[in-house]
């Protein structure tokens, strides 16, 4: 493994996005830089204003620093098969090492206390360290007083008040916490950060309850992941994505939110920045199938009850029975806006929170949604008679709405257009829906559904293809324009992999999208999308087209394609939402579409190699 940091003089305070790794406790989760800082925090749930957001704004974010006060070099890794951080600190005189974790705590033992621990241990020789404690409430816009105890300190502001406690003497500026340092071999020190409230009461957290915890979070992981049906050739880096999507569900409701984080930019410096700490129904379907693969049928079930609990389908809005994202509680209102004062990753403003997406009309979340509730029936649990009527209400709505121009699975803001992935992801739902009803005998009206799944192939393979191009395109009577979004017609079982007319597109699509492996989900300036800048390549389309390469038996290229991408995952297996010109990482980290994608592409590139 490569150092993953070094200390940084008169450079920018702003770390890569890639250098990161993220600990949580399945309410909500921190970024951990491979400097030993924590730049991403809120509390006490991943939707909550950040506590710690110095990677939107170094200077107004707020942040824990905990770092040897020496020249160091830093590698990062994760205990192993758990989402327990280990940052290590090299330095001339010795070397040290940062255990990070959030203890998971059993909802029905009370979920209101949030931890999150750091235990520094000096392995080797003497090392000096100093830490700083900034929290900047509310986004960094609330104001808090602090008051010290002690070795505690109560960080209290309008809305949340935070207790640290340390087993070293702690001094404050009023604001802020500080503290300096020397540990030997064999030496300590712990930093214990509690939410508190009428309710919760600050606490201790001694050597001796430190390390009981940090065995208890070992065990919790190594336990979960001991489900695990996969042993192919990449379990490394499958387990890892598997752990990581974990970390991103809403343990109180089932929710799969699709990134922990908000704003962090598709271009440095670009406006293309958006909040990710809700459920977009599209995402979380697919993290079901990707659940079910591995075998962890646990994680499907509670999402299967969150639809059903939290998003009752009411009165047909301007999305149809359902809205294309909900918050992490199921709530439908997510209305964005933007905070000035922040000045953004590296300067790309704007930051946003909240997400305007939810009015758009996406045709395709019908079709996913549909698709994970077919896969758990035949892998997981027989659906329920009322899981069954909702399928029904939502297929028969498909059947009156499908043929309307939509705003697409990129969520664009050009306007809506008759995009051929949405027709897909139509015909999928409907396709689905009766393949459930006839190896059930569950009731539906059969004759309507399937002349309606009949029309919808038809058209996509008239107004689909285009002769000019020899491909599948972007948009039905368009005949230019490419998208990625296409590379689902094999895997959705619409088209064979090995159609002339499929192997025609995937290798349009190689020509035009398609840059060392990396995929790009379309052309902007080919297919105006209402924003401005440009934008990385799109990992999850890269996994889509590795599976695709697999599925048409192309094996060579899909095996070094995947092993391609497996270059560009972090230095402990994570990838943010896109991959930039020189490989830098982008967008929202760590993303779980591109996860749930790594772990699908690795399970049918496995079972075709053999």
């Amino acid at each position: 493994m490569a150092d993953a940091g070094f200390e940084r003089v008169g450079v920018s305070p702003y770390l890569p996005i890639a250098e990161h790794g993220l600990i949580g406790d399945l309410h909500t989760a921190a970024l951990v830089g491979t400097n030993g800082t924590i730049d991403w925090y809120c509390c006490p749930r991943f939707d909550s204003p950040s506590v710690f957001g110095s990677i939107l704004d170094a200077n107004r974010g707020g942040s824990f620093e905990l770092a040897a006060d020496v020249p160091t070099r830093t590698r990062q890794f994760y205990f192993p098969d758990t989402n327990v951080l280990i940052t290590r600190f090299f330095a001339s005189d010795g070397v040290a090492e940062v255990q990070d974790f959030m203890p998971v705590i059993d909802d029905s033992r009370g979920a209101a206390r949030h931890r999150l621990i750091r235990r520094v241990i000096c392995v080797r020789g003497a090392l000096p360290f100093t830490v700083r404690v900034a929290p900047r409430f509310g986004y960094g816009a609330e104001p808090h007083s602090t008051e010290l105890l002690g070795n505690e300190a109560l960080f209290r502001s309008e809305r949340l008040s935070l207790s640290l406690t340390a087993t070293v003497p702690l001094d404050s500026n009023g604001l802020d916490v500080r503290s300096r340092f020397k540990l030997l071999e064999g030496e300590s020190a712990v930093f214990a950060l509690d939410q508190i409230s009428d309710d919760v009461a600050p606490r201790g957290c001694p050597q001796a309850e430190a390390e009981d915890q940090f065995e208890a979070t070992v065990r919790f992981w190594r336990r979960w992941l001991a489900d695990s049906r996969y042993h192919g050739r990449w379990r490394e880096m499958v387990h890892r994505s598997a752990l990581a999507l974990k970390l991103l569900t809403y343990a109180p409701t089932g929710a799969f939110i699709a990134a922990p984080t908000t704003s962090l930019p598709e271009q440095i410096g670009g406006e293309r920045n958006w909040d990710y700490r809700f459920v977009w129904v599209r995402d979380a379907a697919f993290c079901v199938y990707a659940m079910l693969r591995l075998g962890f049928t646990g994680e499907a079930e509670a999402f299967m009850r969150f639809l059903s609990e939290r998003c009752t389908m009411h009165e047909i809005g301007p999305s149809g029975p359902l809205q294309i994202m909900y918050g992490i509680d199921g709530r439908g209102e997510l209305p964005e806006r933007e905070l000035p004062h922040l000045e953004g990753y590296l300067g790309s403003a704007p930051v946003r929170v909240g997400n305007a997406a939810t009015e758009q009309l996406q045709l395709d979340i019908y079709g996913a949604l549909i698709d994970s509730i077919y896969l758990y029936d035949k892998w997981g649990q027989p659906i329920s008679s009322d899981q069954w009527d909702e399928v029904g209400v939502l297929v028969d709505w498909l059947c009156d709405n499908w043929d309307q121009p939509d705003d697409g699975v990129w969520e664009t803001r050009g306007g809506r257009k008759n995009f051929l992935y949405s027709r897909l992801m139509c015909w999928v739902a409907i396709e689905r829906a009766i393949r459930m009803a006839n190896r059930r005998g569950l009731p539906a009206d059969l004759p309507r559904w399937q002349q309606t799944r009949d029309v919808i192939y038809r058209q996509i393979m008239q107004r689909g293809w285009s002769p000019d191009r020899g491909a599948f395109v972007q948009h039905l009577d368009d005949h230019d324009v490419l998208d990625a979004s296409v590379l689902m017609m094999p895997m959705a079982k619409f088209i064979s992999p090995t159609d002339p007319k499929w192997l025609s597109t995937l290798d349009a699509l190689t020509a035009d999208l398609v840059s060392d492996s990396l995929v790009y989900r379309y052309d902007p300036e080919a297919s105006p999308d209402g924003l401005r800048g440009s934008e990385g390549t799109f990992s999850i389309c890269s996994f889509w087209y590795v599976e695709s390469l697999t599925r048409a038996g192309r094996m060579e290229e899909a095996r070094l394609a995947f092993e391609k991408m497996l270059t560009y995952a972090n230095h402990v297996g994570l990838y943010a939402e896109e991959i930039g010109p020189t490989g830098e990482q982008l967008g929202n980290f760590p993303q779980a579409f591109t996860h749930l994608s790594l772990i699908s592409a690795a399970f049918n590139l496995d079972r075709a190699l053999g």
